[in-house]
């Protein structure tokens, strides 16, 4: 088995940051400029590309970008999942000019007819019969959890350790001592101590599911299908399942958030997977990069809802924490039809889960021609790879797994040499207008980078 040798990787990494700064000049001038921009960019999050300062965007369509220093990439991150129809799609373009420009009316808080047209879509895929929409899935997944504790009139939820929910407060958890919730490292000033409000599982560990409901006071299982943002990690068989029958046996529903892992096909992986949602949350792609959210319930639980709103106990329509006035707006929901009628179709999956599959096959044949002891895990149209083997199977196994100069020497080689991953981790995502081209050049890169380092 090959062994890393660090020095060898801080040498390598120093060429790859050098050459980085030597190529981007115009990126550095602007992120140097940025005096008004709180961490000199618009949002913190952006100073977690690699190299010191941030590539500045110039231009970008289908699976393309080009930064203001001339430079094109085959771009795998897709916007952390949020471009996973390709950059500024034909058809959400179309739509969106036509909304904003020729019928006007961007956000007037009165619905559009397009509004019904995605919530029967998102029916056909995900099941769920009645929606809401939202600008974000963190939106959407606090709403929900609202609607949760007042369906079932209970206070906590239920989360799995290094889960990604956006930046809903209470998912920021990890199990403490005597199984009770604190916060992650890094957690920003969490209103409350997250033991008032947050019960924590080990993926893929039943038992600590089943520990967790015992207490009876959690409204709603919060989960991914599979973890992703912390690298891809998959339910065991029978898993998820018994994780629905473990939620009615105590009086708690299921919240399936597929903000990432609609990667895994048409239907995500509720329908791939046959799962049974209560509540769904899904976000990001389905809008082709307009801001827009939803959340899909069952009918048992929206009467739970309205038996309480009925009864004066609840106001979901106005001052009850549910809802925004830019939610449901006129240009979002027309992105939404758009890229689910005629971008992210069947079709479209087909051919990216095709992709993902010899993406994973090439970056495997690295690893068993150099025998390097990292590994790689796919989930429909993406796909990850983890610096142990064999793949964690839970949260805190991926996250002990995570090497922070590995990263930036990948994150940086690659950059270099055209291509770009998801900042926040080695993911890599198809869309339509990726091919396989595109999937051979990072095999041919990274058998590079990675055999650079085990030379």
């Amino acid at each position: 088995m090959a062994t890393l040798d660090r020095s060898r990787l801080a040498s390598l990494l120093a060429d790859e940051q050098a050459a980085y700064t030597t190529n981007h000049p115009h990126s550095r001038a602007l992120f140097e400029q940025a005096d008004n921009l709180f961490g000199r960019v618009p949002m913190t999050w952006m100073n977690m590309w690699t190299g010191g300062f941030p590539l500045y965007l110039d231009h970008a369509t289908g699976n393309r970008v080009t930064d203001v220093d001339g430079h094109s990439y085959i771009d795998f991150a897709l916007g952390d999942t949020a471009a996973m129809a390709g950059h500024s799609p034909a058809p959400t373009v179309k739509a969106v000019q036509r909304r904003a420009g020729e019928l006007g009316g961007i956000t007037t808080m009165l619905p559009t007819a397009d509004a019904q047209w995605v919530g029967a879509e998102l029916e056909r895929r995900f099941g769920m019969p009645l929606w809401s929409f939202t600008l974000s899935a963190t939106d959407a997944n606090r709403w929900a959890i609202r609607l949760a504790r007042l369906a079932t009139g209970k206070p906590k939820v239920l989360v799995f350790a290094y889960c990604y929910h956006g930046s809903v407060d209470e998912a920021f958890a990890l199990p403490g001592p005597e199984g009770k919730a604190q916060s992650r490292p890094g957690n920003v000033a969490p209103p409350v101590d997250l033991d008032l409000t947050t019960r924590v599982a080990t993926w893929n560990d039943l038992e600590s599911v089943e520990a967790a409901l015992a207490h009876g006071d959690v409204a709603v299982i919060l989960t991914e299908p599979a973890l992703t943002n912390i690298g891809i990690v998959l339910p065991e068989d029978g898993f998820l399942e018994r994780v629905r029958e473990l939620a009615t046996e105590h009086g708690a529903l299921l919240l399936i958030d597929e903000t990432h892992t609609f990667s895994a096909g048409w239907g995500g992986a509720t329908r791939a997977w046959d799962l049974e949602p209560d509540i769904f949350v899904i976000g990001k792609s389905i809008g082709g990069g307009i801001p827009c959210g939803a959340y899909g319930i069952s009918r048992e639980v929206a009467a739970a809802v309205t038996r309480h709103t009925d009864a004066g106990e609840a106001d979901i329509v106005d001052v009850g924490g549910v809802g925004g006035t830019l939610a449901g707006n006129a240009l979002s929901t027309a992105a939404m039809r758009a890229t689910l009628g005629e971008v992210l179709t069947q079709e479209a999956f087909a051919h990216m889960v095709e992709l993902a599959t010899a993406f994973t096959a090439g970056v495997q044949a690295t690893f068993d021609e150099l025998d390097v002891p990292w590994s790689v895990a796919q989930l429909g149209a993406r796909a990850e790879y983890r610096f142990t083997r064999p793949a964690p199977r839970n949260g805190e196994e991926s996250a002990a797994a995570a090497d922070d100069e590995l990263d930036a020497y990948l994150h940086l080689a690659l950059c270099n040499r055209g291509v770009l991953m998801t900042p926040f981790h080695n993911m890599a995502l198809m869309c339509p207008e990726t091919s396989r081209a595109d999937v051979d050049r990072h095999t041919e890169v990274f058998r590079e980078v990675v055999g650079a380092l085990f030379a």
